[in-house]
C-alpha cells in the first residue's frame, strides 16, 4: 500500500514530559526454556483502552524437540490477540478452529460466553531447532458482547493493512488508526499496530482514540526529550499530540489503544468479567467439566487434557 500522510509528523517536536501518565516495566517470568514479560495488567494500569493483559513471549530458542506447550484452558469476557515476530505454534479452540500462526499474521479468537483453545509447537517445527517471539494480548468486552458466541478469526500477512516510508514500516493488526481500517471484527473502538522505524525515524500516536500506548518491543524511543527501551511501556494521556522518535539502533513497537469502557473489569487466571458473579459461575463451570453439555468443550483434535481449575 502507498504511504499515508497521515503517519508523519507535523511537527517533531509535539509532546512532552508531562504528556506520559505512566510507564510500565513488565514483570518477568521463566515458564521453563522460555520467558514471558508482562505489562499489563499492571499496578498503576489495569487496561489501556479495552487491552487488558500485554504479554511479551520469548525470544527463545528451542533445541530438537523443544516447544510449547498450552494445554487445553477456558476464556470468558475476552478476545485474545496473537500476533509473532519469529516461529510459529499452532492453535486449537472448542469453535473447531484449527490454525498455525506464522510472522506477521492475526489470530484473534473471542471467548464471548465461554471458549476453551490450546497452543502448541507443531509437529514438524519441534524437529528442528527453532525460535519463538511474539505478543500476545487480550481485549476487554464491552458489557453488551459479553455474552456473545465465541468465534475465531485469523488474518493472513496480505490482508493486513501496511504502510511504509520515510524510515517505518507500520502494520495495522486491529480497528482503525491514520485514516486505515484492519479486517478483524471487534466489539469496541480500538487501534493495536506493529512498527518499525529505522534509526531517526518518527511516528505520530493516533489522535482519534481516548486511549493510547506503545511498547518497545525492541530498539529505543525517544519522546519529548526521554528515552525508553526494550521492554518499557509508556500509556500517554488523551487529547496531546504525541510524536515517537526511534533511538539510534531503530525501534520496533507495539501502538495500542481506544476507548475505555463503561466500567471496571474483574480479572481471574483465564477469565475477565464485568462483575464477580459472572466470574464465580464461569469457575463452577470450568471445575464441573461436563464437556459434552456444560458452557465449556474441550478443542476438537486435542482434548486428553485440559489445564484444572487453580485452587486460589
Amino acid at each position: 500500500m502507498s504511504w499515508n500522510p497521515a503517519l508523519d509528523p507535523n511537527d517533531p517536536l509535539q509532546g512532552n514530559g508531562d504528556s506520559i501518565e505512566t510507564v510500565i516495566i513488565p514483570r518477568s517470568r521463566d515458564l521453563g526454556g522460555f520467558e514471558v514479560r508482562r505489562a499489563l495488567p499492571a499496578p498503576k494500569r489495569q487496561m489501556v483502552g479495552p487491552f487488558i493483559f500485554f504479554d511479551q513471549v520469548g525470544p527463545a530458542e528451542f533445541v530438537t524437540n523443544g516447544g510449547i506447550d498450552v494445554r487445553p484452558h477456558p476464556h470468558i469476557g475476552l478476545s485474545t490477540v496473537t500476533y509473532l515476530y519469529q516461529g510459529e505454534f499452532e492453535h486449537r479452540d472448542s469453535t473447531g478452529a484449527h490454525q498455525i500462526i506464522y510472522p506477521g499474521e492475526v489470530n484473534l479468537m473471542t471467548a464471548g460466553h465461554g471458549v476453551t483453545h490450546s497452543e502448541r509447537t507443531s509437529a514438524e517445527t519441534r524437529a528442528t531447532r527453532h525460535s519463538l517471539f511474539g505478543i500476545q494480548t487480550w481485549i476487554a468486552l464491552p458489557d453488551e458482547a459479553e455474552d456473545i458466541e465465541p468465534a475465531f478469526e485469523h488474518n493472513s500477512v496480505a490482508d493486513l493493512p501496511f504502510l511504509e516510508g520515510e524510515g517505518k514500516q507500520v502494520r495495522l493488526i486491529l480497528g482503525n488508526a491514520w485514516g486505515e481500517q484492519a479486517p478483524a471484527k471487534v466489539h469496541s473502538e480500538m487501534f493495536y499496530a506493529d512498527a518499525v522505524l529505522e534509526a531517526g525515524a518518527q511516528i505520530p500516536l493516533p489522535d482519534n482514540h481516548e486511549d493510547r500506548g506503545v511498547y518497545v518491543s525492541q530498539g529505543s524511543i525517544e519522546v519529548a526529550g526521554q528515552t525508553f527501551g526494550t521492554g518499557q511501556m509508556m500509556v500517554f494521556r488523551p487529547g496531546d499530540a504525541i510524536t515517537l522518535t526511534a533511538g539510534a539502533a531503530g525501534a520496533r513497537l507495539m501502538l495500542l489503544g481506544g476507548a475505555t469502557l463503561a466500567g471496571p473489569r474483574y480479572i481471574w487466571w483465564n477469565f475477565v468479567a464485568s462483575s464477580q458473579e459472572r466470574m464465580e459461575e464461569a469457575k463452577k463451570d470450568w471445575a464441573r467439566g461436563d464437556w459434552d453439555n456444560g458452557r465449556f468443550q474441550l478443542p476438537i483434535g486435542d482434548m486428553q487434557d485440559f489445564i484444572p481449575l487453580p485452587k486460589s
